[in-house]
């Protein structure tokens, strides 16, 4: 983990507020929340379902806006009208993965074109570089180009599909990457091939910060530097992964965990 304070945070949370719903249906979701995650860090969010965990990562990557509280990315607000600008920088410097591949991968597009769709959005016209690219992302999620390359979702594994999503989000070289419950509907054998290709993206991108969702709690300590728990809306136990899951402070994580080794 790059942790360099006298640097702003990658991506930054300050006293988010957000709720859904009018009138007597309103519903608070998160309750002025803080968390940040640095260059070159992995952060966990872990919690319960409806916890807010989704819902703060949304508003952290731009796709939702908060009642109230900010959003920084490099320091740098990405809310209101001053923040459009750095809004879109944002959103250029983003990698996504969401829980299932094949919601998120067009059914009608090969690989290729797949991972190939954000250079190509991004304004890239040579055909050739876009090729590179496409293959040097595949290869490292763990996909030979040859074999994959014109293969269509329905082609393909959950973890094939999953890797395949992976590779997209990284083609541009993200500063920050999103994932959100990325495994949670994936075999226990393909987990293994995600978890090496996201330690192999860290160990190509080593400042790039990586925001991971989940409930599982391996998969978390595999990968994240440093948890944040978060319960109704709350964080209410951060720290490194270790300190966390080996000496939790609260009774929430420790139940937390507990229900993770049944």
């Amino acid at each position: 983990m790059i942790e360099e304070q006298q640097k702003p945070a990658a991506l930054q949370a300050n006293a988010a507020v957000k709720s859904f719903g009018r009138g007597r249906g309103r519903h608070q979701v998160l309750f002025d929340v803080n968390v940040e995650v640095w260059p070159g860090e992995c952060l966990g969010i872990i919690g319960a379902s409806g916890s807010g965990k989704s819902t703060l990562t949304r508003i952290m990557f731009g796709l939702e806006q908060p009642d109230s509280g900010d959003v920084l990315f490099n320091g740098v607000s990405i809310l209101g009208a001053s923040g459009r600008a750095q809004l879109r920088s944002l959103r250029a410097a983003s990698g996504i993965v969401y829980q299932n591949p094949f919601a998120s991968l067009d059914p009608r597009w090969t690989a290729g074109r797949s991972i190939a769709e954000p250079l190509r959005l991004a304004g890239e016209r040579d055909e050739r570089g876009i090729g590179g690219q496409v293959s040097r992302a595949m290869e490292l999620v763990g996909l030979e180009p040859s074999e994959f390359m014109g293969r269509y979702p329905m082609d393909m594994s959950g973890g094939q599909a999953q890797r395949v999503a992976i590779a997209r989000a990284v083609v541009k070289d993200p500063q920050v990457m999103l994932a959100d419950e990325a495994m949670s509907a994936i075999d226990v054998a393909a987990r293994m091939q995600i978890l090496d290709a996201f330690a192999a993206i860290r160990e190509r991108d080593p400042n790039m910060a990586m925001v991971l969702v989940s409930h599982d709690l391996g998969v978390v300590q595999n990968i994240a530097d440093r948890i944040v728990v978060m319960h109704e809306g709350r964080v209410v136990e951060s720290g490194p992964s270790a300190q966390i899951l080996e000496q939790p402070q609260q009774e929430y994580t420790r139940l937390l965990i507990a229900a993770a080794s049944l």
